[in-house]
C-alpha cells in the first residue's frame, strides 16, 4: 500500500490586529479573524462576531475605504454590467435563450438583445421567435456582453455589436473567474496564429486567427472548413499553456498566455501537462512579467 501523509490540527494564528492597508493582500480561511477594529464595515465574505470582523469564506482580503471583503479563490461568476462572457446555449424559450456562464443562475439573451442577420434594426415579429431556433440552438457557444444584472443575481445579455455572436470551431477551456485579469479589452489576436476570448466568467475560448472576418454572417453562420495541422497544433499548446497556468495559479492575459507559449516551444505539445515542465514554463513566465513591469 502506498504511504498515507496526515498531521494534526494546530491552531491558526490570527491573520492580524487590524485591516490590511490599500495594496495589502492577505489570504484568509472561513473563521480566521480579519481585524478587530470596530471601525471597519462587513462586506462580502465576512461577518461580525463579537465585535470581530470574521472571514466567511477562503480568500484574499481587500479593503476599500473602511469597508473589509473577501474576495475568494475559487468560487461562480458574479456578473457586472460590461463584462465580456463566453456561454453555451441550453434552452430555447419564447423570446428569449437561457444560457450557461458558469454563474449561480442561467444567463438570459432576449431575442430583441441580438442583431437579425444582415444587422437590419427592426421590431421583432413573430416570424423571427419561430426562426429562433435557426439562429442559435441548443449547444451553440456564443460570446457577448452583459447588460445588466437583475436583483436575484441572474445575468442579462446582449450580442448587438458585430464582434459578438455564434462561434465556429475552436476549443473551449474552463476555469476559475478569479484567475482572469479585467482588461480594456477580452478580444487577442495572438502573434502565434491563434486568438482567444478571455471570459470574465472563467471561458476561455481559443481559435484560429480568421484571415478575412465577415463582420455580416459571423453571429449566425460557423464555418465547417477543415483547420490545418499547424493551426491545430497552435490551438492545442496554448490550450496547455493555460491550463499550467491556472494550475501554477497565474492569472491569465494576453500576455500571460503568450509568454507561457513560447516558454514551451522548447517542449512537445503533449508534455506541457507534466507537473514539472508546468512549473518550469510558468517559472520562466512569471520572471518575464516581472522583468516586463519592472
Amino acid at each position: 500500500m502506498a504511504a498515507v501523509t496526515m498531521r494534526l490540527p494546530v491552531a491558526r494564528n490570527v491573520a492580524g490586529q487590524s485591516a490590511p492597508r490599500d495594496g495589502e493582500k492577505h489570504l484568509v480561511v472561513p473563521g480566521d479573524t480579519i481585524t478587530m477594529d470596530t471601525g471597519y464595515m462587513s462586506g462580502h465574505g465576512t461577518y461580525l462576531d463579537e465585535e470581530k470582523l470574521t472571514a466567511s469564506v477562503a480568500g484574499a482580503v481587500e479593503r476599500v475605504n473602511k469597508l473589509v471583503c473577501v474576495k475568494a479563490l475559487k468560487t461562480r461568476y458574479n456578473g457586472e454590467v460590461g463584462d465580456i462572457v463566453v456561454g453555451r446555449i441550453t434552452e430555447v424559450q419564447q423570446k428569449r435563450w437561457k444560457v450557461e456562464t458558469n454563474s449561480r443562475l442561467d444567463s438570459v439573451l432576449l431575442l430583441s438583445s441580438m442583431n437579425l442577420p444582415g444587422g437590419e434594426l427592426r421590431r421583432r415579429s413573430a416570424e423571427d421567435e419561430l426562426a429562433m431556433r435557426d439562429y442559435l440552438q441548443e449547444g451553440d457557444l456564443i460570446s457577448a456582453e452583459v447588460q445588466s444584472v437583475f436583483s436575484d443575481g441572474a445575468v442579462s445579455l446582449h450580442t448587438r455589436s458585430l464582434k459578438y455572436g455564434k462561434l465556429g470551431q475552436g476549443v473551449l477551456v474552463q476555469v476559475s473567474p478569479s484567475l482572469v485579469k479585467r482588461q480594456k479589452t477580452h478580444f487577442h489576436d495572438l502573434p502565434c496564429g491563434a486568438s482567444v476570448i478571455l471570459g470574465n466568467n472563467g471561458f476561455i475560448w481559443i481559435y484560429p486567427t480568421p484571415e478575412q472576418r465577415n463582420e455580416e454572417s459571423r453571429s449566425f453562420i460557423t464555418s465547417l472548413e477543415p483547420v490545418p495541422l499547424s493551426d491545430r497544433e497552435v490551438i492545442s499548446r496554448i490550450r496547455n499553456c493555460v491550463v499550467a497556468l491556472v494550475t501554477q495559479k497565474l492569472m491569465l492575459f494576453d500576455t500571460s498566455i503568450l509568454f507561457c507559449y513560447e516558454a514551451s516551444l522548447g517542449h512537445q505539445i503533449k508534455d506541457i501537462l507534466k507537473p514539472e515542465v508546468m512549473e518550469e514554463i510558468v517559472l520562466e513566465t512569471r520572471q518575464r512579467l516581472l522583468a516586463l513591469e519592472g
